[in-house]
């Protein structure tokens, strides 16, 4: 596979933050754990969190977008889960009772179908979402941040998940971003990012978070 960059930490969680914060873990889009992932995870720690960002790609990224879905085509789903449950289970040793998850297109979808198992306290997922085949309950508070052009498989598109979401009583609260295309808040791909959309994202994130995971 061509256009694919070595990451620093190949394999590897790093972490940001102060051990025995409520704990938040950042799942990275189909491009893998590219750059831009240290400052917004750097930026949602200062609210007092520790941040976990692991690597779902065992060491690699890329900003093609042929490469990115080679990659993403060749996860191995139930490893990723895996890897964010080990994510957890680190912070959870410094005691923390308290997991929020964060994640982009790709990461979204996997923290949405991670947090059916009951271990998150609260999920924020960008331009993502579940298909009634991969869609149980949800049992925690649900942000959703929706680009506003965008692309969706059958029954995978905002206004399907959401009203299953609403059906099984899933607290749910939702934002499109005006002008935005998928990616939008990646800025490690300057040609798709809309830096007044992410900025609002993210601190709609952050206030979300604080409030589900802060006393």
């Amino acid at each position: 596979m061509t256009a694919l960059v070595p990451i620093p930490s190949p394999g590897e969680t790093l972490f940001y933050g102060e051990p025995g914060n409520p704990a938040v873990v950042v799942l990275h889009d189909m491009y893998g754990r590219m750059p831009w992932l240290e400052p917004f995870a750097t930026a949602v720690a200062s609210r007092g969190f520790r941040v976990a960002v692991p690597d779902l790609y065992n060491g690699f990224c890329t900003p093609d977008q042929a490469a990115a879905r080679g990659l993403m085509e060749s996860l191995d789903v139930a490893r990723a889960l895996s890897i964010i449950d080990d994510a957890v289970e680190q912070d959870q040793e410094t005691g923390v009772e308290r997991v929020g998850l964060v994640g982009f297109s790709m990461g979204g979808w996997l923290a949405l179908l991670h947090a059916q198992g009951g271990g998150a306290d609260a999920v924020v997922a960008y331009y993502a979402s579940l298909g009634s085949a991969d869609h149980g309950v949800i049992p925690c508070p649900v942000l959703l941040q929706w680009a506003e052009v965008d692309s969706w498989r059958t029954d995978e598109d905002p206004e399907s998940f959401v009203a299953r979401l609403n059906d099984h009583g899933t607290p749910v609260t939702q934002h499109t971003y005006a002008g935005t295309q998928h990616s939008f808040a990646n800025a490690s791909l300057p040609g798709g990012l809309d830096t007044r959309a992410a900025a609002l994202a993210f601190a709609r994130t952050a206030v979300f978070l604080e409030a589900q995971l802060i006393d």
